[in-house]
């Protein structure tokens, strides 16, 4: 292998390297539960009753041969040293003989049964048990490593990709740095809330020492890795200020300046303030210390970003693009046939702002090679993760049923199958009927039929890595692909996809050794663990000071302002939807999901609205909420993924209003319609 390809970057050492090991580990905790599963059913149909053969048997201490007679008298006369007034004094009546030895006969039969099953027992324990045993046991040490492990694995993730996301200056925020004034407002705040992070983890910490009681070394450790890993991120933010890249241009808007300041950092600087104000300055660490009760979720939602980092590594987007090229759609409709086609990857992503960041720049990029105007290629982009987290397996609609149990995942799913036809049909309308500037002039179907299916061939591969993946987790395991096993499922399948263009790779470029270089399946691992650790610290630390503003808005009892139940379910919706656009507007959907489970979700189900119709206006609120300013944060990731020279050049095209904002406006439409046709027209048919 050339001394080249070996040559890694200090950060791939110390923050990729880690984070892709830490993420396996994950995967391998979660299937080795199937594993384990799988591997006692084994053992029950290999050798009958095998779960008593997993523990080496106890002999009985009693003895099978003791004399019955001898037993009995023995008994009867362990009660005779007391003379009769004694006997009278204490109100003990003599021992019933039958009684005696009925009992002395049940005591032996008991003692003749145990060592019966446990020679029994000894003789199973054949050397063929014992190795199958130690292995099944090993798994099963295995699995409660991993569930014992799940909470240190999340801290260290979260912190390590967080310090990344510092250093590389990949954090979600209103606008890019651009100038120096950005970036020493940006970092100087970014300072100031680590800090403030630090200092709130370490009272915390201090706090539960001081209380007294026996802490466990398990949570102490959970204290101290959140502790040194807010105090490596401050130290990572005061390097980036004090250090300032030369490429900055000079000067600068100190307005602008503060819309370059991550969004983690403005909700530090609220939540901490508000906390230290009213006497409570460890609040922030104790809100980021129940992520650890849901640390399972979060890792998913870690996993969901490395697969759609994977994603991003394939040539299957482009693939899938080529399908629809042959049949010369205008721009409009090529952009909702890719919102649409969006809509599957997004579900198995776990949640929009996912979706955006693996394959908004590819969507983007396809649209504009289609003749696409970059407004209405903005607006698909953003609008591609929106339409797809009503359907299974959504790792937000799971999160929701695990929070309340007034709905589940089957009746969520079937719903959401509803709500994502009516938005694909008014996306449909508003991007057809509304600045369409190009006619229908689709190609013939004898010439668009065989190029699409010929288009379709290099999928077929794909096609058959995905199925036979699934087939063997289905067939090996007993695992089917749902919402609970696509976490897991998912990276195995976007490995194997990656080894198969490896593979095309080898086969078709043997001899272009450079070829081989760029195409390997560890350079593609290794690209997509590059960008998946700037974006899991920027999405799990937003996500994590997401729950503590709902902390701040929980403690301040703003709920408290809105009556607890309303006497019409009409006026109870328009409150609910109004909340929940502006939640969906200011916090991440995982954070938001939390707060309103815990807060408005009760006021909904008081006031007569049903619980499923509730969620179904809520995933819809939220999603117009992500797309709406001032945050309107599916757009922050676009512009993130596509750069910062195509928004200007957008912006800068001239035409109407709309034309010159349709980025904004078109998504906006759609979704508003949406949100106001789930909201009110199902109150028709069962409110009073």
């Amino acid at each position: 292998m050339p001394r080249s390809r070996m040559r890694r970057s200090g950060r791939e050492w110390f923050s990729s390297l880690p984070a892709c090991l830490l993420l396996l580990a994950v995967v391998v905790f979660s299937t080795s539960s199937d594993i384990h599963n799988q591997m006692l059913r084994g053992g029950e149909q290999l050798w009958g009753g095998y779960y008593k053969l997993r523990s080496d048997p106890v002999e009985p201490t009693c003895d099978p041969n003791r004399d019955l007679e001898g037993a009995i008298a023995e008994e009867l006369a362990s009660g005779s040293d007391l003379d009769d007034d004694l006997l009278d004094l204490l109100g003990s009546e003599p021992k019933d003989p039958e009684k005696v030895r009925q009992s002395v006969e049940q005591a032996l039969e008991d003692c003749q049964n145990r060592h019966e099953r446990y020679e029994e027992i000894r003789d199973r324990l054949t050397p063929a048990v014992r190795a199958y045993r130690s292995v099944e046991l090993f798994v099963a040490d295995l699995i409660a490593f991993g569930l014992e492990s799940q909470r240190f694995i999340l801290v260290i993730l979260v912190m390590l990709c967080a310090a990344t996301a510092t250093l590389t200056r990949h954090h979600i925020a209103m606008r890019a740095m651009q100038t120096r004034l950005d970036y020493t407002v940006s970092h100087a705040l970014q300072s100031v809330a680590n800090f403030m992070l630090l200092g709130s983890s370490a009272l915390f910490r201090h706090s539960t020492v001081a209380a007294g009681g026996d802490v466990s070394p398990e949570r102490m450790l959970l204290h101290n890795l959140w502790v040194i890993g807010f105090a490596v991120l401050t130290l990572a933010s005061l390097y980036r200020l004090f250090r300032p890249p030369v490429d900055l241009e000079p000067g600068g808007s100190l307005n602008k300046a503060f819309l370059a300041v991550p969004l983690y950092t403005v909700m530090c600087l609220i939540s901490g303030t508000y906390f230290a104000l009213i006497g409570h300055a460890s609040g922030i660490g104790i809100y980021l210390g129940t992520m650890m009760e849901l640390a399972d979720m979060f890792l998913n939602v870690a996993l969901y970003v490395w697969v759609g980092m994977m994603l991003k590594q394939t040539c299957m987007a482009a693939l899938v693009f080529n399908v629809f090229r042959p049949w010369r759609m205008p721009p409009e409709m090529l952009a909702v046939v890719a919102v649409l086609v969006a809509a599957i990857p997004t579900a198995y992503t776990g949640a929009s702002g996912i979706f955006v960041i693996a394959a908004g720049a590819v969507i983007y990029s396809e649209l504009r090679a289609a003749g696409a105007r970059r407004q209405l290629a903005l607006a698909a982009t953003a609008m591609s993760g929106s339409l797809g987290v009503v359907l299974r397996p959504c790792l937000l609609v799971v999160v929701i049923a695990y929070l309340n149990r007034e709905v589940t995942t089957d009746e969520l799913f079937g719903w959401g199958i509803w709500v994502f036809l009516l938005t694909a049909t008014l996306f449909m309308v508003v991007a057809l009927s509304v600045n369409r500037q190009n006619r229908f002039d689709f190609a013939p179907v004898s010439e668009a039929l065989p190029a699409t299916l010929s288009a379709l061939k290099p999928l077929v591969p794909y096609a058959l890595v995905m199925a036979s993946i699934i087939l063997f987790y289905l067939w090996a395991l007993d695992v089917r692909m749902d919402e609970f096993s696509a976490p897991r499922l998912l990276p195995v399948i976007m490995l194997g996809i990656l080894l198969y263009e490896h593979i095309s790779a080898r086969r078709h470029a043997r001899k272009d050794s450079e070829a081989l270089t760029h195409q390997g399946l560890e350079h593609s691992i290794r690209g997509a663990t590059n960008d998946t650790t700037s974006e899991i610290g920027a999405l799990l630390l937003l996500l994590g000071l997401s729950v503590s503003i709902g902390g701040v808005i929980e403690r301040s009892h703003l709920m408290g302002l809105f009556p607890q139940a309303f006497e019409s379910a009409w006026s109870a919706m328009l409150l609910m939807v109004v909340l929940l656009v502006i939640l969906g507007m200011i916090m991440d959907a995982f954070g938001a999901v939390i707060l309103v489970s815990a807060t408005v979700a009760g006021i909904a189900y008081a006031s007569g609205i049903d619980p499923i119709h509730f969620w179904m206006v809520t995933l819809v609120a939220f999603e117009f909420g992500y797309l709406s300013p001032p945050v309107a944060l599916n757009h922050l990731l676009t512009r993130q993924v596509v750069g910062e020279a195509e928004i200007a050049a957008a912006q800068a095209e001239p035409g109407t209003f709309y034309q010159r904002h349709e980025r904004i406006i078109m998504p906006l439409i759609t979704m508003a319609i949406a949100l106001v046709l789930v909201a009110f027209v199902p109150l028709l048919f069962y409110a009073v």
